[in-house]
């Protein structure tokens, strides 16, 4: 299969998870990413978790596929290295390192006019933010959790980095068809703090207050505006149960036996369950009456008789559960790589299908393995050079 960046080089100087994961993903639509480390790695090469070697597993699942090259950024021929791979290559660049002026868009621009240069911040105005302080900010925290907890509770997914690197990766591919188009460069800028209010704006949560003078309020596990929650059954497996239709709450109903009951209860409240508001105004009395059927019922009998309806559920797992189920290790998402540091595991490829084909995803590169291979294939450096940089400590092979 062609992929559908084939033959674009793109330089990414980054760390953490937003710049890394645009990377990543350009790099699983083909095209040939060059990590910049400094010399040792940036911050994240250590990052947690860790296999029993001391690689991290983080660093590896977000530079799957990459090539990497470790160079002295503090110094002027190191800087001039970078840049001659950004301007000698396809001129593209992805970068959270902020104030570098050798990096800048208007440097390299000014060394190749159609340069394209993504820079991903932390706010708007250049002021520093990661995405468990954006999070904080956005409000976020303080609709997430049980109905009466008082203080603000974190989700564990980095939900702005993601974004934002997907984000990010958009904006590559905007302006490289733009480019081509008209031959005009691009300076994007991304902030994370700008993605999480686009979004927390896009759904609502920021226009309710502004129409409504209302805002959101802890729900636990229910669902704003639908019928939704978390039972558990007779041996103690938990699940989760939506009901978006009518169809899917009249199945529900029926399932669990409780359509007397439910019948009663809208009479008695003047409710039409028809309705999916109504559905979530009662959800506490209704959850009360579903929960004694999944309270009498192993897991496997709730899991037999909701596979039989049009209701949507799922029980709950944990991280390793997932890794050991079919759903991973039978799906063609996943293919088994060959890691330094880690061994064999299952990766995932791009979850995007391309013509019937994941594309799949190749191992994480060596840190600074690519450096004398880019420096000499690139830029045309001798082997000689190439030394002479080693020992200078300008870069490290």
């Amino acid at each position: 299969m062609t992929l559908p960046l084939a033959g674009l080089t793109v330089v990414e100087v980054s760390s953490f998870v937003a710049a890394p994961l645009c990377g990543l993903t350009l790099s699983q639509l083909g095209a040939e990413v060059i990590r910049v480390d400094p010399i040792g790695g940036a911050s994240d090469v250590r990052r947690w978790p860790l296999a029993a070697s001391g690689t991290s597993i983080y660093w590896t699942g977000l530079n799957k596929g990459k090539r990497s090259a470790t160079i002295d950024l503090l110094s002027p021929e190191g800087q001039e290295l970078v840049q001659r791979l950004i301007v000698e290559g396809d001129g593209i660049v992805v970068t959270n390192a902020a104030g570098l002026f050798w990096l800048s868009f208007e440097q390299l621009a000014a060394v190749r006019a159609d340069v394209i240069h993504v820079q991903l911040l932390g706010r708007h105005d250049g002021s520093t933010g990661v995405d468990y302080t954006v999070n904080a900010a956005t409000g976020f925290p303080l609709i997430t959790g049980p109905a009466n907890h008082a203080g603000p509770i974190n989700h564990v997914l980095p939900a702005w980095d993601v974004c934002c690197g997907l984000y990010a990766a958009l904006a590559v591919v905007a302006a490289v068809r733009r480019r081509d188009q008209s031959g005009v460069g691009a300076k994007v800028r991304i902030a994370l703090e700008d993605v999480a209010l686009a979004t927390a704006g896009n759904l609502g949560w920021l226009t309710e207050p502004q129409v409504n003078g209302t805002e959101r309020q802890r729900l636990g596990n229910a669902i704003y505006g639908q019928y939704g929650q978390d039972f558990t059954s007779r041996d103690g497996a938990a699940f989760m149960v939506v009901t978006l239709t009518k169809r899917h709450f009249r199945d529900l109903v029926e399932v669990s036996g409780t359509g007397a009951a439910v019948s009663a209860l809208a009479e008695s409240l003047g409710a039409d369950f028809n309705d999916e508001g109504d559905r979530y105004r009662y959800r506490d009395v209704l959850s009360g009456l579903f929960a004694i059927w999944f309270a009498d019922h192993t897991a496997e009998e709730i899991t037999e008789a909701l596979s039989a309806t049009s209701v949507l559920f799922e029980r709950y797992r944990t991280f390793a559960q997932v890794a050991e189920d079919e759903r991973v290790t039978a799906n063609p998402l996943f293919s088994s790589l060959h890691q330094d540091g880690l061994g064999d595991y299952l990766a995932p490829a791009m979850p995007t299908v391309f013509d019937d084909g994941y594309l799949a995803s190749e191992a994480a590169p060596r840190l600074g393995g690519d450096t004398a291979n880019l420096l000499t294939a690139r830029l045309g450096l001798s082997t000689a050079d190439v030394a002479r940089l080693t020992n200078a400590k300008t870069i490290a092979c």
